[in-house]
C-alpha cells in the first residue's frame, strides 16, 4: 500500500504495520501556520486514530518563538495550560523526505479549540460554501529566499550580511536552476513524494530567490499541501546546509516575497460557477459577487492574510504588492487578478496574499470574503485599468497599515464573525496584538542608527 492510498483508520493501522513501523509522526499547525508534532509510538497511534489523543493546548497559546500570550481568553495561566482533544486524520498519510519508510498523519484539535483551530477555521467556511452549493478549488505559489547560511550562522552573524545562493537579479534564469538543478530536482521529487505537486518551479527577481507554484486541488486539501511545502521545504534547505525564508519582505533592498492563492468555485455537478462564455471576460454573475465580497472585506480581514509585524513592510508601491483592496484584469498591480480562460481555468488571483501567512487562514479569508460577497449579492467597485499604485482609489478600499490596525478591523467585522466565529476572531485578533506589543518592546537596528549620536 501506498501512503497517499491510506484513506481509512483500518488502512492507516494496515500500513503502519506492513511496514514494521513502532512508531510514526503526527503534526498540526498553530497560529502562526507553524507546524507542532511528534512521533508517536504504534500502540498509541492506533488507539488514538480511533479515540484521538491529548495535545497540550499551548499550542494555541503562544507565538512563534514559544513566548506565551498574556491576553488570550481561550488558554493561559489562568487555565493552567490543560489538554485539548486532537484527531488525527487519516487520509492525510505521507511519506517523509530523508526518513525512509517513516510515515506522517496530519492531525487538527477538536472539542472547545476547533473554534480557534486554524484548519478548523478553514473547514467552516468550506462548510458554508457546501451549503451554497459549492466545491471550492485553489492553488498556492510561493516566493522564499535560499541562503547559504544555517540557523546558528545566522545568528552568529545577528542576521547580517547574509549570502544568498546566487547573487544578482535574475528572473526565469535558465542558467540559474541549470547550475543548481540537483537541488531544483530535490524540491520537485519532494513535492512528488510528500503529495504537494510543484506545477512550476523557477528563479524570481532578487538574489537566491525561487518560486514554487503547486498544483490546484480542493479547498482543504490545497491548504495541507501548502502549509506543508513550507515546513519541509525548511527541512529540505536546511539538511543540504542551507536556509530558507518565507518572511514576507528579508531586505529593504528587494522585492517582498508573496504567497498568492489561485480561486475558483465549481457547482456540485462539476461546472465552473466562474465562466460565462457570453459575458465580458468571461466572468459570471457568481464571479462578479465573489470578487466583490473579496474586494469589500479585503480590509477587514487583512490580518489573516498579513499577519505580522514583516507583512507590512511588503506593501510598498512598485514592488509587487498591492497597495489597495483593488481589481483588474490580467493585472499584476491590482490586489485581486480576474484571470480569464476556459471553463477549467476561470479564476481569480488573491495577489495581496505574502509567503508568511498561515496556508489554513489566508485561504480562509480569501475564500470566505468571496462567499459573503455571494450570500449578498455584492457588486464590485470599478476595474482598475493600468498601473494600480499611480491611480487613487476609493478611501473604502485603503488598507490598514500596521497589524495593530489590521486586528483592530477584525474585531469589529461583522463579517468575520459570520465566517470565523466569534470565538476565533477575539483569540486571533488578541494574538495579532501580542505580536504588536512584542515588536514595540524592541530597539531597532534603525533607531540606533538614526538617533543614538544625533537627536
Amino acid at each position: 500500500m501506498q501512503a497517499r492510498e491510506v484513506k481509512t483508520r483500518v488502512q492507516a493501522m494496515a500500513i503502519v504495520e506492513e511496514r514494521g513501523l513502532s512508531h510514526v509522526k503526527v503534526g498540526l499547525f498553530d497560529n502562526d501556520g507553524v507546524m507542532r508534532g511528534k512521533y508517536m509510538a504504534k500502540e498509541k497511534f492506533f488507539a488514538s486514530l480511533e479515540k484521538g489523543f491529548a495535545f497540550c493546548d499551548v499550542v494555541l497559546g503562544w507565538d512563534m518563538k514559544d513566548r506565551l500570550y498574556d491576553n488570550s481568553r481561550y488558554t493561559g495561566w489562568h487555565t493552567g495550560y490543560p489538554d485539548a482533544p486532537v484527531r488525527i486524520l487519516p487520509d492525510t498519510c505521507r511519506d517523509v523526505i530523508g526518513e525512509a519508510g517513516m510515515l506522517l498523519f496530519l492531525a487538527e484539535f477538536t472539542g472547545d479549540a476547533e473554534a480557534i483551530c486554524p484548519r478548523g477555521c478553514l473547514r467552516r467556511v468550506l462548510a458554508l460554501a457546501d451549503k451554497l452549493g459549492f466545491d471550492a478549488f485553489a492553488a498556492l505559489e510561493y516566493e522564499f529566499f535560499l541562503f547559504d547560511e544555517t540557523p546558528h550562522s545566522i545568528r552568529e552573524k545577528h542576521y547580517l550580511d547574509l549570502k544568498p545562493i546566487t547573487p544578482d537579479w535574475f528572473g526565469y534564469s535558465m542558467l540559474r536552476n541549470s547550475v543548481h538543478s540537483e537541488l531544483y530536482h530535490d524540491i520537485l521529487a519532494m513535492g512528488q513524494t510528500m503529495d504537494f505537486p510543484i506545477e512550476s518551479l523557477h528563479t524570481e527577481t532578487g538574489p537566491g530567490v525561487i518560486e514554487a507554484a503547486i498544483t490546484v486541488d480542493q479547498a482543504c486539501a490545497a491548504a495541507d499541501k501548502a502549509a506543508l511545502f513550507k515546513t519541509f521545504m525548511k527541512v529540505l534547505a536546511q539538511r543540504r546546509n542551507l536556509l530558507a525564508t518565507f518572511m514576507a519582505k528579508w531586505s529593504g533592498d528587494y522585492p517582498g516575497q508573496s504567497g498568492h492563492i489561485h480561486l475558483s468555485l465549481r457547482h456540485k455537478d462539476g461546472t465552473s460557477a466562474f465562466f460565462d462564455a457570453d459575458a465580458p471576460h468571461n466572468m459570471s454573475q457568481l464571479q462578479r459577487y465573489f470578487l466583490a465580497g473579496q474586494q469589500r472585506l479585503m480590509p477587514e480581514l487583512l490580518c489573516l492574510i498579513a499577519p505580522t509585524i514583516n507583512s507590512y513592510t511588503r506593501m510598498v508601491p512598485g514592488f509587487w504588492a498591492p497597495t489597495d483592496a483593488t481589481w483588474g484584469v490580467e493585472n499584476r498591480t491590482t490586489a485581486l487578478r480576474l484571470i480569464p480562460g476556459s471553463a477549467a481555468s476561470q479564476r481569480i488571483e488573491y495577489r495581496l496574499g505574502a509567503a508568511d501567512a498561515n496556508p489554513y487562514l489566508a485561504l480562509a479569508a480569501a475564500l470566505g470574503s468571496g462567499l459573503y460577497g455571494i450570500m449578498h449579492k455584492w457588486e464590485p467597485l470599478p476595474e482598475v485599468k493600468g498601473n494600480a499604485y499611480d491611480q487613487t482609489h476609493d478611501a473604502s478600499l485603503a488598507l490598514p497599515a500596521s497589524l495593530w490596525e489590521a486586528a483592530a478591523q477584525l474585531k469589529q467585522s461583522q463579517a468575520a464573525g459570520t465566517l470565523f466565529g466569534e470565538a476565533f476572531v477575539t483569540h486571533f485578533a488578541a494574538s495579532r496584538e501580542w505580536e504588536e506589543r512584542e515588536f514595540r518592546r524592541q530597539v531597532t537596528d534603525w533607531e540606533l542608527q538614526r538617533y543614538f549620536e544625533i537627536v
